[in-house]
């Protein structure tokens, strides 16, 4: 579980401005940096960054936080995971690492696997013998030469224990290579997990080897095409993507993901410029991999399936996630069941590019291929057709888009509507299966003699469900003018609070006489003003959180330390100065009311209480109309 501990150690260790420049253009204005927001479209600067808080906002579209909420809305994280995310950016190791106690650290882990990545490269390219040119055969006879291995950092992986060896004088443990899905314990012996296999090294989004797919060259009994590395503390097939650190930049900047099933396909992909393809690792394509993708602003997620069997059955899979993102699902099947590779390899790039322009709608393509595996005119077979589909469209069963597809069904087959969504709602979701690649391999000829033992380390598992929720909007059409401004002049003075609390507590006196139009801006204020002296800016923002799990939102909202032309002591005079003006109206208007309900009852203590609330609006409203001619005579000099 991570600790708050932990958080405020990642928080310390993040720069903040830098993590907002990687993506952002940023200006800086006084102690504030400004830019276009890069959660909505827009030409003008209304985003912006405290560095001194450690707080954002835009104020185009409302949003706005802290640096974790920040990683979570640009990298579409949950909370905890954005934790982990600036945690490893930051090379700190949180506690919840620290309590592993079935294998080592992460960063041995990594350090192995960089390692090992190293060296079934170089097996692949100077290694001498008939295995290591059955291996460089391989590839060349895919177009992938010695350039193209190069730049991929494809390997060989020999086996017969010679991994083992290297890390060994490298200084690993047969634990950490163990615990990186490298080696297995074979009856008390440590041993090579790839042998005989073309290396494909896995990376996750920062470029660091996670684990490996391996294709097999010589067929062996009950040994699968492909193994891929298992499950780790680093790695989780389900989650990664090959080639995501490669492609981010490109689907990013396109908005569109090309999905492919293999790591061949990928790569030729790259080769001939499509730089935006990924591939899923041993496992069909899921919800995290949509997610992932996501967190680059997809627009179009096209799936280049295999036009045979499987790859019918991967575009079927697929379905289940139309209706989870907002962005649009494609197919695209090449002619005579081609997978990328070789219609690459016949026809070339500019051949492709059509394909893809008119990529179809995921949902097409499956409804077509699934029916033209019935003949319709026959009744029974039209039954048959309609519980095929309703099972491809049962995981959408409790979707919006449900009555839509019921309603395709049902004209396509000629039933009744009802009777089709019964269909699909009665019908199970079946698991998804896996059946291109396997985690599992025979043992090796040289060691068959010993017991099978293989020993990994699972991913963590963490029970930390922290999340951050954005405070809720304001009807603001149902407040009055003067409250509208009020409201905003106490978000002013408590965003004022977080970033000068020292400064803000010599007006504690007229903080304490307000008459707030939001109660939760009151308990935010107040638990600011209660801590000491000296209260850092963090620490000062954790207290308004322990009463107000919005106030991140709040804090962030302030513009007046923004503006130009005043110093800082005027800056926090017009804020309070402003805020108490309009709380004198309000309190005001609240007595008489009073009068009304009491017209004999304390009327006159009323009146008198009115009077003086009047003559203090009054002595303000002179100070304010100074200050703003003030302001407007700077301006015109400035001019």
């Amino acid at each position: 579980m991570i600790t708050d501990e932990d958080k405020e150690r990642v928080r310390q260790a993040t720069d903040f401005v830098q993590l907002v420049g990687e993506t952002v253009d940023l200006r800086q204005r006084g102690n504030e940096f400004w830019g276009c927001c890069p959660f909505h479209g827009e030409k003008s600067p209304s985003f912006k960054v405290n560095p001194q808080t450690g707080l954002w906002h835009c104020f185009g579209c409302s949003d706005g936080g802290d640096v974790f909420s920040y990683v979570q809305k640009r990298e579409n994280l949950e909370f905890p995971d954005a934790i982990r995310y600036l945690a490893d950016r930051a090379g700190i190791t949180l506690s919840e690492e620290k309590q592993y106690t079935k294998g080592p650290r992460k960063k041995r882990l990594f350090d192995c696997l960089a390692a090992a990545d190293d060296f079934f490269h170089l097996m692949l390219m100077r290694g001498k013998g008939e295995d290591f040119a059955a291996a460089r055969n391989y590839l060349a006879g895919r177009g992938f030469g010695g350039d193209v291995c190069k730049r991929w950092n494809l390997g060989y992986a020999p086996g017969r224990g010679t991994l083992v060896a290297h890390l060994r004088e490298l200084g690993f443990t047969n634990k950490e290579m163990i615990a990186a899905n490298l080696a297995v314990d074979r009856g008390g012996r440590t041993s090579d997990w790839f042998y005989g296999r073309v290396m494909f090294p896995i990376h996750d989004e920062r470029g660091r080897t996670i684990a490996f797919g391996g294709r097999i060259l010589t067929k062996a009994e009950n040994a699968p095409k492909y193994l891929n590395t298992r499950d780790t503390a680093v790695f989780n097939k389900g989650k990664h993507l090959f080639a995501y650190d490669r492609a981010k930049e490109t689907i990013a900047a396109t908005g569109v993901a090309i999905v492919c099933e293999g790591y061949t396909d990928v790569i030729a992909m790259h080769e001939a410029g499509f730089t935006n393809t990924v591939a899923a690792l041993g496992t069909a394509f899921r919800l995290d991999h949509v997610k992932l993708l996501e967190r680059q602003r997809v627009k179009k997620i096209i799936c280049m399936f295999d036009g045979d069997a499987a790859g019918q059955r991967a575009a079927a899979r697929s379905v289940q996630f139309i209706d989870k993102t907002a962005a649009a699902f494609l197919c695209v099947v090449l002619p005579d069941n081609q997978d990328p590779m070789e219609f690459l390899a016949a026809h070339g790039a500019d051949a492709l590019k059509p394909y893809l322009a008119q990529a179809r709608p995921l949902m097409d393509f499956v409804f077509e291929s699934k029916l033209g595996e019935f003949d319709l005119s026959i009744p029974g077979n039209r039954v048959a057709a309609l519980h095929a589909l309703a099972e491809i469209l049962a995981p959408l069963k409790n979707s919006v888009l449900l009555d839509e597809y019921a309603l395709r069904l049902a004209d396509t087959l000629g039933v009744n509507v009802a009777e089709a969504k019964r269909t699909i709602t009665s019908t199970p979701i079946k698991e998804i299966s896996e059946p291109r690649y396997q985690n599992t391999q025979p043992m090796p000829p040289e060691e068959r003699t010993g017991t099978r033992g293989a020993s990994r380390v699972d991913s963590a598992s963490h029970v930390d469900n922290a999340s951050r929720s954005m405070a809720p909007g304001y009807d603001l059409q149902a407040l009055s003018h003067d409250d509208r401004t009020q409201l905003q002049s106490e978000r002013e003075l408590l965003s004022a609070m977080a970033s000068r609390i020292d400064a803000v507590r010599a007006y504690g006196q007229r903080i304490a006489a307000l008459s707030w139009v939001d109660s939760r801006h009151e308990s935010m204020a107040w638990a600011m003003l209660a801590t000491p002296q000296g209260t850092s800016s963090h620490d000062v923002i954790a207290a308004a959180e322990a009463v107000e799990p919005h106030a991140l939102q709040v804090l962030s909202a302030g513009k007046v330390f923004s503006a130009e032309g005043m110093n800082e002591q005027e800056k926090l005079n017009l804020i309070v100065d402003t805020l108490e003006f309009f709380s004198l109206k309000r309190q005001i208007r609240t007595l008489r009311l009073k009068m009304r309900e009491n017209p004999v009852n304390k009327s006159q203590e009323f009146l008198e209480e009115i009077f003086r609330m009047q003559a203090r609006m009054n002595e303000i409203g002179a100070r304010l109309s100074t200050s703003q001619q003030s302001k407007h005579n700077k301006d015109n000099n400035v001019q």
